[in-house]
């Protein structure tokens, strides 16, 4: 198993970035590290949903959210087996917002390899969309809009 993860404080409470990174299929708007993100299927956030992801550099991967907690977070994961990728997005309240972590789970016999692999540009893509998550939520604070 390889884990790659990071945290970021953000200035605004944690429920406005929670709204940030519930709404999915808006990630491109404010990360370079998503050049696309297709829900399959229409309906609440909710475990089961799918969605078509496309990123530079990557081929286009299918995510399935497998763990959802309400306002705090959830995890999708894509792969085969012998090579999983779970991908785990959080916030919890903190004095003067909230705190997000992102994180990628590399596991099976090839997921080890594949993490490896990886290691530059998964670091690379998660300080980019903490970055950018950060601003939007910020944004979202200061216009008042979802």
């Amino acid at each position: 198993m390889r884990t790659f993860s990071t945290s970021i404080d953000i200035p605004a409470p944690a429920a406005r970035v929670w709204d940030v990174i519930r709404d999915v299929e808006r990630w491109q708007e404010w990360t370079p590290s998503i050049t696309s993100v297709r829900l399959l299927g229409r309906g609440p956030f909710e475990v089961g949903l799918r969605a078509l992801i496309r990123q530079p550099k990557l081929p286009p991967a299918m995510w399935k959210v497998t763990e959802l907690d309400a306002g705090r977070g959830f995890t999708w994961k894509s792969g085969l087996p012998g090579m999983w990728v779970y991908a785990h997005h959080s916030v919890v309240p903190i004095d003067g917002g909230g705190r997000a972590t992102l994180s990628l789970r590399f596991d099976g016999v090839l997921g080890e390899l594949l993490g490896r692999l990886t290691r530059s540009i998964n670091d690379r893509y998660l300080g980019l969309e903490a970055a950018g998550l950060k601003r939007r939520s910020e944004e979202v604070l200061r216009s008042g809009r979802r």
